[in-house]
């Protein structure tokens, strides 16, 4: 085709001008993708390296850690399916079940405090509307209720004044008056150091049907625990208490009747992050990716089962009473009243009673201070009337408590 002398000149003109068009384009945009604004510095902090004072921690957690925990901690990282770390997850899996004297398949560590192993037993263990039996002597038995309302139970309570505990009796007739779904008891009360005995529990749980849940966090690998022996359904605990580690990883099991309604449920569990549907596929065989799990942590906590694990969980057990009641007599030497009876107190945390005229808070912050030595003020109902005193895992020692015993005589006799 011939084009005409007009053509010819406009398509000349449109040539020469397309450049000109088109790099000025170009330009400005490239200058807008590159151009960085300023940061504000409002938050920004000089900070020096890390310098953490060095405390004794005889509170109710969390408690120190073994050395060897701490140097296990500090190992470098590998990706969360790295075989390595696969096969460590197992190792915490067996230690966990031998610490709890338990064969069930699915007894984990939840990468979280042992409040989110709490709510995991509560997530996937309650339906909306299930009726859910709550024994409630103090603080975590509160706890326990509010987690159950929020997932929709029927919650229905018995409770006690802080620092009692249930008798057989007592969790009968709740039971065959409630009828529940689940029975939650609180095997170790940390706001009251109270210990709630758990044998014939279970058989009267079997009788209406219902399953038991335990909360374990200030007894685990301090106090003698038999789940399978005891038939408790699901428990739960923490690392930073009787096992002697950080805490962030937190001990999780599930017999196979718990399983069994788990695989029953009508709903979905309301709760993703903590659905043992999903993470059983990553503790089991599958190895399907569910999160990043905090790698570090559970060295740590590899490790201070494995220190357990060589002491022996008997022997560990056998360590707390005897420091425990070593600290009570020296309590008592020094004129203070312990809150719990004897027999139903803990060998992992102590509560004694303030003596009249001292300002409990004060002089606990005195000991954090001045001696760096922590102890746990009273919670709820016992604030202000108690100090709290943990002596778990690594911190279970009787130069521990003879520190301890010094420094409350300097404090409360002048």
């Amino acid at each position: 085709m011939r084009l005409s002398a007009t053509t010819n000149i406009f398509f000349l003109q449109v040539i020469k001008i397309l450049p000109s068009c088109f790099k000025p384009v170009v330009s400005t945009k490239r200058k807008t993708m590159t151009q960085t604004l300023p940061a504000k510095n409002n938050q920004k902090l000089q900070l020096s390296p890390l310098n953490i004072p060095n405390r004794l921690l005889l509170g109710p957690g969390p408690s120190n850690a073994h050395p060897d925990v701490l140097k296990a901690m500090n190992t470098a990282p590998v990706g969360h399916l790295d075989p390595a770390f696969l096969t460590l997850m197992d190792e915490i899996q067996s230690l966990l079940r031998y610490v709890w004297q338990t064969e069930n398949p699915l007894t984990i560590a939840v990468s979280g405090t042992g409040s989110a192993a709490m709510e995991a037993t509560i997530a996937n263990s309650v339906e909306p509307g299930d009726v859910v039996l709550v024994g409630v002597v103090g603080y975590f038995g509160n706890r326990l209720v509010d987690m159950a309302q929020r997932y929709g139970a029927d919650v229905r309570t018995i409770t006690k004044p802080w620092g009692q505990v249930f008798s057989l009796d007592e969790i009968k007739t709740a039971i065959e008056t409630h009828r529940p779904a689940i029975v939650a008891l609180v095997h170790a009360e940390t706001s009251t150091g109270a210990r709630q005995p758990l044998e014939g529990v279970s058989e009267l749980c079997r009788q209406y049907g219902s399953l038991l849940l335990v909360d374990s966090v200030t007894s685990m690998g301090g106090v003698p625990l038999y789940l399978d022996d005891w038939g408790v359904d699901l428990a739960y605990s923490c690392s930073q208490k009787g096992l002697g580690c950080p805490p962030g990883a937190s001990p999780f099991t599930m017999s196979p009747n718990a399983m069994e309604k788990l695989q029953k449920r009508q709903t979905k569990v309301a709760n993703w992050y903590l659905d043992m549907n999903l993470l059983s596929k990553y503790w089991g065989k599958e190895r399907t990716y569910h999160h990043t799990a905090p790698i570090n942590l559970y060295y740590a906590l590899r490790e201070s089962l494995r220190l357990l694990a060589e002491e022996g969980v008997e022997n560990s057990w056998e360590r707390h009473q005897k420091n425990a009641e070593y600290l009570w007599q020296g309590l008592e030497d020094l004129g203070m009243t312990l809150h719990v009876e004897k027999q139903y107190r803990l060998p992992t945390l102590t509560t004694v009673k303030i003596p009249e005229g001292i300002d409990g808070k004060t002089v606990a912050r005195e000991m954090l201070l001045e001696d760096n030595l922590e102890v746990g003020g009273g919670l709820g109902e016992l604030g202000g009337k108690v100090w709290r005193i943990g002596l778990m895992g690594y911190n279970s020692r009787k130069e521990n408590v003879d520190r301890l015993l010094e420094v409350l005589k300097k404090k409360i006799k002048g």
